[in-house]
């Protein structure tokens, strides 16, 4: 019992030493710990250059582009970021952000921007700059024109005439019954026109003897994506199918202006888009049409429509092509015919040529009246803008 005493009266006595040894065990671990924690880094001197592409004295708001170069400094900073407007925070490590506003006219845009230390810390700068982005208008350089403003053959820096026969050198497709020529007979220029001349008369070609002579131009310009324009007046009798088109510079054609230049797929893996095409036998309607192989499969495909058009041999009309990445749309007179959507399976990614021409007979030509003599297409300008 004594000893039990004993030990207890010894807790007792010691107890307090016991905890002051412990709260200062703890404080020195603290300290300890404190002593070994790296201090943070803030960046410091944050400055923020704005630049507008082609801004003067005179004309702060630039060039029209919409350019804008964005240029942070600041010590002891590793990353970056902007915001312009509510737009969302763009990040980087440069420190300088290229920006082109998208909203037309002149407009001033807020500016956020943050410098960040390697240890995370930030400072941040406001300001506000103004820019004047021009407004863009679709297709408006015209790249491709011809105005017809002269007389004689067709202009050959700008058209080539197709005159070999596709099939084996004696025959055009479609059951066409004519051969083309490069004859002033059958394409010439007058009075600000270019008329294509359908004749019967009897022609010979590599010994193939036809009854009817006509006229096939390639234009000798090639391009992706555009708006094509073609004014003209069809010709007004049976039998006739004048076209105003296009084709894949790929198909290598024989006979073509092209030849193999741009790759030699074939048709319809080239793709064919019929801005204008008129039956035989029906003058009051036209035909817009999209031909093409399927880009995986090679399997043909063919969509479009048809607009009446009462007087389209005795007055000019306006035959159009709107083609870009995303959609091919045909209009007469902005009128829509067809517009088909250009999508991965199709092959309008490519540089096509212009072709214009008058088949005789045939799928769409049908019957030639017997007493069929000659008809003109007639032509007031092609024009391709983009």
């Amino acid at each position: 019992m004594k000893t039990l005493k004993s030990i207890l009266y010894f807790i007792s006595k010691n107890l307090t030493r016991f905890f002051m040894l412990l709260i200062s065990f703890i404080w020195i671990l603290s300290c300890s710990s404190g002593s070994e924690e790296e201090p943070k880094t803030v960046p410091t001197n944050l400055t923020v250059t704005i630049t507008i592409a082609g801004a003067t004295a005179s004309n702060l708001g630039g060039d029209g582009s919409g350019d804008v170069l964005i240029v942070a400094r600041a010590d002891n900073a590793v990353r970056y970021a902007f915001r312009i407007g509510n737009g969302q925070l763009e990040q980087n490590n440069s420190g300088t952000l290229n920006y082109t506003v998208d909203q037309e006219g002149t407009n001033t845009y807020s500016l956020e921007v943050f410098a960040y230390s390697d240890s995370g810390e930030s400072i941040s700068k406001s300001d506000s700059f103004q820019v004047f982005k021009e407004e863009v208008v679709p297709y408006s350089t015209l790249v491709f024109a011809d105005e017809f403003e002269y007389d004689g053959s067709p202009d050959p820096a700008k058209w080539h005439h197709q005159i070999i026969p596709i099939i084996n050198g004696t025959d055009w497709a479609n059951g066409e019954l004519q051969h083309y020529t490069d004859r002033i007979e059958n394409s010439y220029v007058s009075t600000g026109t270019l008329k294509i001349k359908a004749i019967k008369e009897n022609y010979t070609y590599n010994n193939s003897a036809k009854e009817y002579t006509s006229a096939r131009l390639n234009s000798k310009f090639a391009f992706t994506y555009g708006r094509v324009e073609v004014r003209a007046k069809l010709p007004a009798e049976a039998g006739t199918w004048p076209a105003i088109w296009t084709l894949g510079a790929n198909i290598d054609e024989v006979g073509n202006y092209f030849d193999n230049q741009y790759g030699s797929v074939g048709w319809p893996a080239c793709g064919e888009i019929d801005i204008m095409e008129q039956r035989g036998d029906d003058k009051n309607t036209t035909i817009g049409f999209f031909h093409w192989g399927h880009t995986s499969t090679g399997e043909y495909f063919n969509a479009g429509g048809d607009i009446p058009i009462a007087n389209a041999s005795s007055e000019y009309h306006i035959f159009t092509l709107e083609w870009d990445s995303s959609s091919m749309k045909i209009m007469v007179d902005e009128i829509p015919v067809y517009e088909l959507s250009n999508t991965s399976d199709k092959p309008f990614d490519n540089e096509h040529y212009l072709l214009l021409n008058i088949a005789m007979g045939g799928n769409l030509g049908g019957n030639i009246p017997g007493d069929f003599t000659e008809s003109i297409m007639e032509i007031d300008y092609v024009r391709v803008y983009q």
